[in-house]
């Protein structure tokens, strides 16, 4: 994709990681479900790629904002990016784009390396890595394969710069979704992006940070969701539709769109997929 510029030739903010289940596809849906005009304070507790935030960064709609994910690593390199991301360039492309470099990278302990190396390692694999998967194991190794590429993976420097200068002033939180939303006081407009219940038995978007997120995540995340009205804040969820997770929300207003994923190891499991997009209640109107 294209660096995205306007006729005077700034750059604008759009996400510079893959992530299974981002939202680039949707963002005129949820967008479209969130509180029209600025707001005062945006609070996402599953950032992932951060397509959302940074539509509403580069549309100018967000005064505060508090962005969280319980992964590590990747709140690692979106504090990275915050501080000064040349450092992370410059180690991004140190390393060469081969195999082998490849398979040395992915078996480094992160916990030996700091935080400009962590995150560059991060950026690192999910380029250079089969599809763009970003994908743990339950002792928290990385484990996805080489990918095969037509020109080395490189990071796009104004992109980046661009991410950077959206970020000053935002404030990252690593922990559960309960931990992040505790920011989120009245007047806060929340979204969440939970890791989607499986529409089969046999696929998973639940363990990419090495710990599965189970039915009592779901139903805990639904509670607190539920919850958010009391608590003066507006919210928008969504989810796979399926019947499981209709009936987490049902009394909600909700309703199925349509996104096309093309994130998956087997090409015969992308395309066009139901998603659930959940409000807490009544869209607010525009102020009078």
């Amino acid at each position: 994709m294209p660096t995205v510029r306007n006729s005077r030739e700034r750059v604008f903010p759009r996400p510079f990681l893959k992530w299974v289940g981002g939202k680039s596809e949707l963002l005129a849906e949820i967008i479209g479900e969130l509180p029209p005009g600025p707001l005062e304070l945006y609070v996402e507790p599953f950032l992932g790629g951060g397509a959302v935030f940074l539509e509403l960064a580069r549309l100018g709609r967000v005064r505060r904002a508090v962005l969280g994910d319980r992964n590590p690593e990747l709140v690692d390199t979106w504090r990275a990016v915050q501080a000064d991301p040349l450092p992370l360039i410059a180690a991004f492309d140190a390393w060469e784009k081969d195999e082998a470099t490849y398979y040395a990278v992915r078996a480094l302990d992160p916990r030996d390396l700091d935080v400009v190396q962590r995150a560059a390692r991060v950026l690192y694999l999910n380029r250079v890595g089969f599809n763009g998967l970003y994908r743990l194991n339950s002792k928290g190794g990385f484990n996805v394969p080489y990918g095969r590429h037509k020109s080395p993976p490189r990071i796009d420097r104004d992109n980046l710069l661009a991410v950077h200068r959206a970020l000053q002033g935002v404030t990252f939180v690593e922990g559960d979704f309960d931990d992040v939303l505790a920011h989120a006081t009245p007047g806060a407009t929340v979204y969440c992006d939970p890791p989607y219940w499986p529409v089969s038995e046999t696929s998973s978007f639940a363990c990419y940070d090495g710990t599965v997120f189970r039915r009592a995540e779901q139903e805990r995340l639904a509670a607190t969701f539920r919850g958010l009205p009391a608590r003066g804040v507006y919210g928008v969820l969504s989810n796979a539709d399926v019947p499981d997770t209709q009936a987490l929300y049902e009394g909600l207003p909700f309703r199925t769109v349509w996104c096309r994923r093309s994130i998956n190891s087997r090409t015969d499991r992308r395309g066009h997929v139901a998603e659930l997009v959940v409000r807490t209640g009544p869209k607010p109107r525009v102020p009078d």
